[in-house]
């Protein structure tokens, strides 16, 4: 499904404002165990936000409040300005994509479709077996749910597929078609709980890139959880890294990459993880790093203990550098044909240093030989005891290398 094919399907677009979401001092205990902890956010109308973090983090609990699902010991939650905290969820113009699809195994995907407007539009003499048949407004009702089925199907290239059962369908399709009941509702936000964990890969892959399509088309507040790191840096217009309930750091994808506020957003976003090394800050404006001397002023107080951390897409191997650079042996090259990430084990660090290499750009050292890594001082992060990031400042210290 291209952006162009979606473009060729009207749908209506939400009213400005109606998609907004605040949530203000919101906290949630299981017995004694505390699951958020004050969560603040405010969420734009039309925004793409995902929630991200490892599982027990509170992400799912969170959906859940905002859904009505859950109830919150303290806090509040406002949808389109209007506080919703004693709604239900059927009250709150919400619609929710869970992982496991929840589609009805009996019905066809025309009537799984189907069903939100029925429940809305019809009572229940209405959606009895044979209604339709009888009563001038229900067919009237029916004739309108059909159109706006079609309509949606038509959308999600899921036309052909009407007839069929759940059990007849892909995981693939199986998904399309529960996005497309919650589509069919036009509701103020949509809601996706690890939507794409039970997919393949592959099918993983091209599922987010429709998803991600479909809210451009749409324009309507999309809030999506995952544990998947891939999901939330191409989808996302904001990103909330959440750990132990607390959200870390709410920024553009772009930013939680490149300028991470908090050492475990750092070290859990990114692919392969983030090299972090241990560090002393030097009088004089300067950081010692097992012996190689980053010229870069943390304003800290000399002796403090520091963590410096570096992408490994920001450090290179060759021949030895006049700056900072390390010594270690090459105990691992990891060739996933466009990029050869070399594992560097080094004197004094438990974890080896990754280094992203192009394949194209001269002779892979091999294992076993004894490799010099250069620590760029301009693209190195550093974060304090309490993982807190560290403003820095260019030095006129030379870098230098213990053994130089």
């Amino acid at each position: 499904m291209t952006g162009a094919q979606l473009g060729t399907h009207p749908f209506p677009q939400p009213r400005a404002g109606r998609g907004r979401v605040v949530v203000r001092g919101l906290t949630k205990s299981f017995g004694e165990t505390p699951v958020l902890r004050g969560i603040d956010l405010d969420i734009r109308d039309g925004e793409f936000v995902t929630i991200l973090g490892p599982s027990g983090c509170g992400k799912s609990t969170l959906m859940r409040i905002i859904a009505g699902l859950e109830w919150q010991d303290a806090g509040s939650v406002e949808i389109g300005g209007v506080a919703v905290d004693a709604l239900r969820p059927n009250e709150r113009d919400i619609a929710m994509v869970f992982q496991s699809y929840a589609l009805y195994p009996h019905m066809t995907v025309f009537d799984n479709l189907a069903v939100p407007l029925r429940m809305r539009r019809l009572n229940w003499a209405g959606r009895l077996p044979g209604a339709r048949h009888l009563a001038r407004r229900v067919r009237a009702v029916e004739a309108e749910i059909a159109t706006a089925v079609r309509g949606v199907a038509a959308v999600l290239h899921i036309e052909p597929l009407l007839g069929r059962k759940p059990n007849q369908l892909s995981g693939g399709q199986k998904q399309r078609v529960a996005v497309g009941r919650a589509m069919v509702r036009e509701p103020r936000v949509f809601l996706m709980d690890e939507p794409l964990s039970n997919l393949d890969a592959e099918l993983r892959v091209h599922m987010r890139a429709e998803i991600a399509q479909l809210h451009r088309r749409l324009g309507t507040t999309f809030i999506y959880v995952t544990h998947d790191q891939a999901e939330a840096m191409t989808m996302s217009d904001r990103i909330v890294v959440m750990m132990e309930g607390v959200p870390l750091q709410v920024a553009p994808p772009k930013t939680i990459y490149e300028d991470p506020t908090d050492l475990r957003v750092a070290r859990f976003v990114g692919s392969p993880s983030i090299n972090v090394l241990p560090g002393i800050v030097e009088a004089g404006g300067s950081i010692d790093v097992l012996g190689a001397r980053i010229a870069r002023a943390t304003g800290l107080e000399a002796g403090t203990r520091v963590d410096v951390a570096v992408r490994p897409h920001a450090l290179s191997i060759g021949a030895r550098p006049s700056g900072a650079h390390l010594e270690g042996l090459l105990v691992h090259v990891e060739n996933l044909g466009a990029d050869i990430f070399l594992h560097v084990a080094i004197e004094k660090v438990a974890t080896p240093v990754v280094v992203r290499r192009d394949p194209d750009h001269g002779t892979i050292p091999a294992r076993g030989e004894r490799v010099t890594v250069a620590l760029p001082s301009e693209r190195v992060l550093v974060f304090d005891g309490r993982g807190q990031r560290v403003t820095l400042q260019n030095s006129d210290v030379s870098g230098r290398h213990a053994n130089a």
